[in-house]
């Protein structure tokens, strides 16, 4: 009952390449629309990251704002 078999530690083995994949991605989506990194956070916790997508998909990126008012 203590110790994992080997089935476990290769489980883990692969769980944990897929959870920094998606920090990641999620990093470098939140950069390009101007937020925080730290919004990745809302990713891994149940149910708020649902309503976080919708908040991100409808809030006003400060990336396109900026882009909008720059004298291009």
């Amino acid at each position: 009952m203590g110790t994992m078999s080997i089935l476990h530690w290769l489980a883990v083995l692969l769980f944990v390449p897929l959870v920094v994949g998606m920090i990641v991605s999620v990093c470098v989506i939140l950069r390009k629309a101007g937020f925080s990194r730290w919004w990745a956070i809302v990713a891994f916790i149940p149910y708020v990251n649902i309503v976080g997508l919708f908040v991100f998909a409808f809030v006003r990126w400060p990336s396109l704002e900026a882009r909008a008012q720059s004298p291009d």
